[in-house]
Protein backbone atom coordinates (compact mmCIF):
# COMPACT_ATOMS: atom_id res chain seq x y z
CA UNK A 1 0.00 0.00 0.00
CA UNK A 2 1.44 3.38 -1.02
CA UNK A 3 2.10 6.16 1.48
CA UNK A 4 -0.54 8.41 -0.11
CA UNK A 5 -3.24 5.76 0.30
CA UNK A 6 -2.24 5.24 3.94
CA UNK A 7 -2.50 8.99 4.55
CA UNK A 8 -5.93 9.10 2.89
CA UNK A 9 -7.12 6.22 5.08
CA UNK A 10 -5.89 7.96 8.23
CA UNK A 11 -7.59 11.20 7.21
CA UNK A 12 -10.81 9.32 6.48
CA UNK A 13 -10.82 7.49 9.83
CA UNK A 14 -9.98 10.72 11.68
CA UNK A 15 -12.89 12.55 10.03
CA UNK A 16 -15.16 9.60 10.77
CA UNK A 17 -14.04 9.70 14.44
CA UNK A 18 -14.83 13.44 14.71
CA UNK A 19 -18.29 12.99 13.16
CA UNK A 20 -19.06 9.99 15.36
CA UNK A 21 -18.05 11.83 18.55
CA UNK A 22 -20.17 14.84 17.53
CA UNK A 23 -23.17 12.57 16.91
CA UNK A 24 -22.69 10.56 20.12
CA UNK A 25 -22.39 13.73 22.20
CA UNK A 26 -25.83 14.80 20.98
CA UNK A 27 -27.36 11.66 22.50
CA UNK A 28 -28.35 11.81 26.20
CA UNK A 29 -26.45 9.51 28.59
CA UNK A 30 -28.40 6.73 30.32
CA UNK A 31 -27.92 8.41 33.70
CA UNK A 32 -27.17 11.88 35.07
CA UNK A 33 -24.09 14.08 35.02
CA UNK A 34 -23.39 15.45 38.50
CA UNK A 35 -20.96 18.29 39.19
CA UNK A 36 -18.56 17.44 42.00
CA UNK A 37 -16.54 20.64 41.93
CA UNK A 38 -15.80 21.89 38.43
CA UNK A 39 -16.07 18.54 36.66
CA UNK A 40 -18.93 16.09 36.25
CA UNK A 41 -19.28 12.38 36.89
CA UNK A 42 -21.88 10.18 35.21
CA UNK A 43 -24.15 8.20 37.56
CA UNK A 44 -26.70 5.63 36.40
CA UNK A 45 -29.16 4.34 38.99
CA UNK A 46 -31.56 1.46 38.42
CA UNK A 47 -33.83 -0.53 40.73
CA UNK A 48 -35.22 0.12 44.17
CA UNK A 49 -34.90 -0.94 47.82
CA UNK A 50 -31.93 -0.79 50.18
CA UNK A 51 -29.09 -1.37 50.76
CA UNK A 52 -27.75 0.21 47.59
CA UNK A 53 -25.32 -1.78 45.42
CA UNK A 54 -22.42 0.40 44.22
CA UNK A 55 -20.16 -1.03 41.53
CA UNK A 56 -16.54 0.12 41.22
CA UNK A 57 -15.07 -0.81 37.86
CA UNK A 58 -11.78 -2.45 36.94
CA UNK A 59 -8.84 -0.46 35.57
CA UNK A 60 -10.03 0.94 32.27
CA UNK A 61 -13.36 -0.80 32.61
CA UNK A 62 -16.96 0.35 32.65
CA UNK A 63 -18.27 -3.19 32.82
CA UNK A 64 -21.01 -2.34 35.31
CA UNK A 65 -23.39 -1.72 32.42
CA UNK A 66 -23.22 -5.45 31.66
CA UNK A 67 -24.37 -6.26 35.21
CA UNK A 68 -26.84 -3.53 36.08
CA UNK A 69 -30.03 -5.15 34.79
CA UNK A 70 -29.52 -8.39 36.73
CA UNK A 71 -28.34 -6.61 39.87
CA UNK A 72 -31.29 -4.21 39.70
CA UNK A 73 -33.57 -7.21 40.30
CA UNK A 74 -32.01 -7.44 43.77
CA UNK A 75 -32.17 -3.77 44.76
CA UNK A 76 -31.05 -0.29 43.82
CA UNK A 77 -27.82 -0.29 41.80
CA UNK A 78 -25.43 2.61 41.17
CA UNK A 79 -23.09 2.43 38.21
CA UNK A 80 -20.77 5.38 37.77
CA UNK A 81 -18.03 6.23 35.32
CA UNK A 82 -14.83 7.20 37.08
CA UNK A 83 -13.49 10.56 35.94
CA UNK A 84 -12.14 10.22 32.41
CA UNK A 85 -14.28 7.22 31.43
CA UNK A 86 -17.64 6.96 29.70
CA UNK A 87 -19.68 10.15 29.98
CA UNK A 88 -17.65 11.54 32.90
CA UNK A 89 -15.33 14.51 32.52
CA UNK A 90 -11.59 14.38 33.07
CA UNK A 91 -10.50 15.01 36.65
CA UNK A 92 -7.68 17.53 37.14
CA UNK A 93 -6.47 15.44 40.09
CA UNK A 94 -4.27 12.35 40.23
CA UNK A 95 -5.85 8.99 39.39
CA UNK A 96 -5.14 7.28 42.68
CA UNK A 97 -7.43 5.24 44.91
CA UNK A 98 -7.67 7.96 47.55
CA UNK A 99 -8.73 10.58 45.01
CA UNK A 100 -11.15 8.16 43.34
CA UNK A 101 -12.75 7.29 46.70
CA UNK A 102 -13.16 10.97 47.62
CA UNK A 103 -14.83 11.62 44.26
CA UNK A 104 -17.14 8.62 44.67
CA UNK A 105 -18.29 9.66 48.15
CA UNK A 106 -18.92 13.22 46.98
CA UNK A 107 -20.88 11.90 44.00
CA UNK A 108 -23.10 9.65 46.12
CA UNK A 109 -23.68 12.45 48.64
CA UNK A 110 -24.59 15.03 45.98
CA UNK A 111 -26.87 12.52 44.25
CA UNK A 112 -28.71 11.84 47.51
CA UNK A 113 -27.86 8.12 47.49
CA UNK A 114 -28.14 7.20 51.14
CA UNK A 115 -26.10 4.38 52.75
CA UNK A 116 -25.66 1.60 53.64
CA UNK A 117 -23.86 0.46 50.49
CA UNK A 118 -22.85 -2.95 49.23
CA UNK A 119 -19.59 -2.24 47.44
CA UNK A 120 -18.61 -4.39 44.45
CA UNK A 121 -14.99 -3.87 43.39
CA UNK A 122 -13.74 -5.51 40.21
CA UNK A 123 -9.95 -6.02 39.93
CA UNK A 124 -8.39 -2.55 40.52
CA UNK A 125 -11.79 -1.51 41.85
CA UNK A 126 -11.07 -3.79 44.83
CA UNK A 127 -8.46 -1.25 46.01
CA UNK A 128 -11.02 1.54 45.83
CA UNK A 129 -13.84 -0.23 47.68
CA UNK A 130 -11.46 -1.39 50.42
CA UNK A 131 -10.22 2.16 50.95
CA UNK A 132 -13.79 3.47 50.86
CA UNK A 133 -14.86 0.94 53.51
CA UNK A 134 -11.88 1.95 55.66
CA UNK A 135 -12.57 5.68 55.41
CA UNK A 136 -16.37 5.43 55.67
CA UNK A 137 -17.08 2.21 57.61
CA UNK A 138 -20.43 3.52 58.85
CA UNK A 139 -21.67 3.70 55.25
CA UNK A 140 -20.75 0.14 54.20
CA UNK A 141 -22.93 -2.91 54.76
CA UNK A 142 -20.95 -5.43 52.71
CA UNK A 143 -18.07 -5.86 50.25
CA UNK A 144 -17.58 -8.04 47.17
CA UNK A 145 -14.15 -8.29 45.54
CA UNK A 146 -14.04 -9.72 42.02
CA UNK A 147 -10.62 -11.30 41.45
CA UNK A 148 -9.30 -8.56 43.68
CA UNK A 149 -5.75 -7.28 44.06
CA UNK A 150 -3.71 -7.10 47.24
CA UNK A 151 -0.97 -4.54 47.60
CA UNK A 152 1.52 -6.86 49.32
CA UNK A 153 1.41 -9.32 46.43
CA UNK A 154 1.55 -6.53 43.85
CA UNK A 155 4.73 -5.19 45.47
CA UNK A 156 6.35 -8.61 45.00
CA UNK A 157 5.81 -8.92 41.25
CA UNK A 158 8.47 -10.85 39.39
CA UNK A 159 10.55 -9.18 36.69
CA UNK A 160 8.43 -10.98 34.10
CA UNK A 161 5.22 -9.50 35.51
CA UNK A 162 6.77 -6.05 35.84
CA UNK A 163 7.68 -6.28 32.16
CA UNK A 164 4.09 -7.30 31.40
CA UNK A 165 2.86 -4.26 33.31
CA UNK A 166 5.11 -1.99 31.21
CA UNK A 167 3.81 -3.71 28.09
CA UNK A 168 0.22 -2.90 29.09
CA UNK A 169 1.10 0.74 29.82
CA UNK A 170 2.77 1.08 26.41
CA UNK A 171 -0.34 -0.42 24.80
CA UNK A 172 -2.56 2.13 26.56
CA UNK A 173 -0.29 4.98 25.45
CA UNK A 174 -0.26 3.77 21.84
CA UNK A 175 -4.06 3.57 21.93
CA UNK A 176 -4.33 7.32 22.65
CA UNK A 177 -3.31 8.38 19.11
CA UNK A 178 -5.06 5.25 17.82
CA UNK A 179 -8.36 6.51 19.21
CA UNK A 180 -7.70 10.07 18.02
CA UNK A 181 -7.20 8.81 14.48
CA UNK A 182 -10.35 6.69 14.61
CA UNK A 183 -8.50 3.37 14.42
CA UNK A 184 -10.14 2.04 17.61
CA UNK A 185 -13.55 3.03 16.24
CA UNK A 186 -12.77 1.16 13.03
CA UNK A 187 -11.98 -1.93 15.11
CA UNK A 188 -15.34 -1.44 16.83
CA UNK A 189 -17.17 -1.28 13.50
CA UNK A 190 -15.40 -4.46 12.40
CA UNK A 191 -16.51 -6.14 15.67
CA UNK A 192 -12.92 -6.88 16.70
CA UNK A 193 -13.94 -6.50 20.36
CA UNK A 194 -16.34 -9.43 20.01
CA UNK A 195 -13.71 -11.41 18.12
CA UNK A 196 -11.21 -11.00 20.97
CA UNK A 197 -13.83 -11.61 23.67
CA UNK A 198 -16.76 -13.65 22.26
CA UNK A 199 -18.59 -13.45 25.62
CA UNK A 200 -19.49 -9.85 24.71
CA UNK A 201 -22.12 -11.27 22.37
CA UNK A 202 -24.11 -12.39 25.45
CA UNK A 203 -25.04 -8.83 26.35
CA UNK A 204 -27.57 -6.40 24.92
CA UNK A 205 -26.61 -4.06 22.10
CA UNK A 206 -27.38 -1.08 24.32
CA UNK A 207 -24.85 -2.20 26.94
CA UNK A 208 -22.26 -2.96 24.29
CA UNK A 209 -22.67 0.47 22.71
CA UNK A 210 -22.32 2.23 26.07
CA UNK A 211 -19.12 0.36 26.89
CA UNK A 212 -17.51 0.50 23.45
CA UNK A 213 -18.35 4.21 23.16
CA UNK A 214 -15.86 4.92 25.95
CA UNK A 215 -13.05 2.82 24.45
CA UNK A 216 -13.23 4.84 21.23
CA UNK A 217 -12.31 8.07 23.00
CA UNK A 218 -8.78 9.32 23.73
CA UNK A 219 -9.69 10.35 27.30
CA UNK A 220 -10.44 6.70 28.11
CA UNK A 221 -6.91 5.57 27.24
CA UNK A 222 -5.35 8.64 28.86
CA UNK A 223 -7.18 7.78 32.09
CA UNK A 224 -6.18 4.11 31.87
CA UNK A 225 -2.55 5.17 31.55
CA UNK A 226 -2.85 7.57 34.49
CA UNK A 227 -4.42 4.90 36.72
CA UNK A 228 -1.85 2.30 35.73
CA UNK A 229 1.09 4.66 36.28
CA UNK A 230 -0.30 5.47 39.75
CA UNK A 231 -1.01 1.83 40.62
CA UNK A 232 1.88 1.60 43.10
CA UNK A 233 0.78 4.80 44.81
CA UNK A 234 -2.77 3.45 45.08
CA UNK A 235 -1.35 0.25 46.60
CA UNK A 236 0.42 2.26 49.29
CA UNK A 237 -2.76 4.21 50.02
CA UNK A 238 -4.92 1.09 50.41
CA UNK A 239 -2.37 -0.60 52.71
CA UNK A 240 -4.13 1.02 55.69
CA UNK A 241 -7.37 -0.86 54.87
CA UNK A 242 -6.63 -4.22 56.51
CA UNK A 243 -9.37 -4.83 59.07
CA UNK A 244 -13.09 -4.70 58.32
CA UNK A 245 -14.08 -6.50 61.53
CA UNK A 246 -17.41 -8.25 60.89
CA UNK A 247 -18.40 -6.54 57.63
CA UNK A 248 -19.51 -9.36 55.28
CA UNK A 249 -16.86 -9.78 52.58
CA UNK A 250 -17.11 -12.15 49.61
CA UNK A 251 -14.00 -12.62 47.47
CA UNK A 252 -14.48 -14.13 44.00
CA UNK A 253 -11.46 -15.99 42.67
CA UNK A 254 -11.17 -16.68 38.95
CA UNK A 255 -9.82 -20.00 37.70
CA UNK A 256 -6.89 -18.34 35.93
CA UNK A 257 -5.69 -14.81 35.35
CA UNK A 258 -6.05 -15.35 31.61
CA UNK A 259 -7.93 -18.17 29.98
CA UNK A 260 -5.37 -20.41 28.24
CA UNK A 261 -5.36 -19.63 24.52
CA UNK A 262 -3.03 -19.39 21.56
CA UNK A 263 -1.78 -15.94 22.65
CA UNK A 264 -1.50 -16.62 26.39
CA UNK A 265 1.63 -18.68 25.68
CA UNK A 266 3.41 -15.36 25.19
CA UNK A 267 2.73 -14.13 28.74
CA UNK A 268 4.02 -15.45 32.11
CA UNK A 269 0.67 -17.07 32.99
CA UNK A 270 2.09 -19.45 35.61
CA UNK A 271 3.79 -16.58 37.42
CA UNK A 272 0.60 -14.45 37.24
CA UNK A 273 -1.52 -17.24 38.68
CA UNK A 274 0.97 -17.87 41.48
CA UNK A 275 0.81 -14.18 42.40
CA UNK A 276 -3.01 -14.29 42.30
CA UNK A 277 -3.06 -17.26 44.68
CA UNK A 278 -0.92 -15.36 47.18
CA UNK A 279 -3.12 -12.26 46.92
CA UNK A 280 -6.32 -14.23 47.53
CA UNK A 281 -4.84 -15.71 50.70
CA UNK A 282 -4.07 -12.17 51.88
CA UNK A 283 -7.58 -10.97 51.02
CA UNK A 284 -8.96 -13.72 53.25
CA UNK A 285 -7.56 -11.93 56.32
CA UNK A 286 -9.55 -8.72 55.82
CA UNK A 287 -12.76 -9.68 57.62
CA UNK A 288 -13.92 -12.18 60.22
CA UNK A 289 -17.02 -12.71 58.06
CA UNK A 290 -15.17 -13.82 54.92
CA UNK A 291 -16.22 -16.14 52.12
CA UNK A 292 -14.21 -17.09 49.04
CA UNK A 293 -16.15 -18.11 45.95
CA UNK A 294 -14.57 -19.89 42.99
CA UNK A 295 -15.37 -18.80 39.44
CA UNK A 296 -14.18 -22.07 37.93
CA UNK A 297 -14.97 -21.24 34.30
CA UNK A 298 -13.59 -17.73 34.33
CA UNK A 299 -10.48 -15.78 33.62
CA UNK A 300 -9.77 -12.49 35.36
CA UNK A 301 -12.73 -10.83 33.63
CA UNK A 302 -15.38 -12.58 35.72
CA UNK A 303 -17.97 -9.93 34.79
CA UNK A 304 -17.79 -11.22 31.21
CA UNK A 305 -17.02 -14.91 31.71
CA UNK A 306 -19.33 -15.69 34.65
CA UNK A 307 -21.39 -12.61 35.60
CA UNK A 308 -23.84 -14.87 37.45
CA UNK A 309 -21.13 -15.50 40.08
CA UNK A 310 -21.06 -11.78 40.91
CA UNK A 311 -24.86 -11.65 41.08
CA UNK A 312 -24.87 -14.67 43.43
CA UNK A 313 -22.21 -13.02 45.62
CA UNK A 314 -24.44 -9.95 45.99
CA UNK A 315 -27.32 -12.25 46.98
CA UNK A 316 -25.07 -13.84 49.61
CA UNK A 317 -24.15 -10.48 51.13
CA UNK A 318 -27.78 -9.31 51.07
CA UNK A 319 -28.79 -12.48 52.93
CA UNK A 320 -26.06 -11.92 55.53
CA UNK A 321 -27.19 -8.34 56.09
CA UNK A 322 -30.84 -9.39 56.32
CA UNK A 323 -30.11 -12.13 58.87
CA UNK A 324 -28.18 -9.69 61.08
CA UNK A 325 -31.10 -7.23 61.36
Amino acid sequence: MSISIKILLLVATTIYQAIAIYWEDRQPPPGKLIDIGGYRLHLYVLGEAKPTIVLEHSLGGIEGYFLIEELAKLGRVCIYDRAGYGWSDHSPYSRTSRQIVQELDLLLTKAGIEPPYILVGNSFGSYNVRLYAHLFPEKVGGIILTDGLHETGMSQMSLQLQALKLFFISGFLISIPGSMLGIIRLLRVCKVFELLKPELRNFSQNCLNWVKRSFCRPKHWITMSREMINLDKSARQVSIAQDFAQIPLVSIKANSFFKPSFWSIFIPLKSANHLRDKMHIQLGNLSTDFLQVEANKSGHFVWLDQPDVIVDAVKTVLAKISSSL
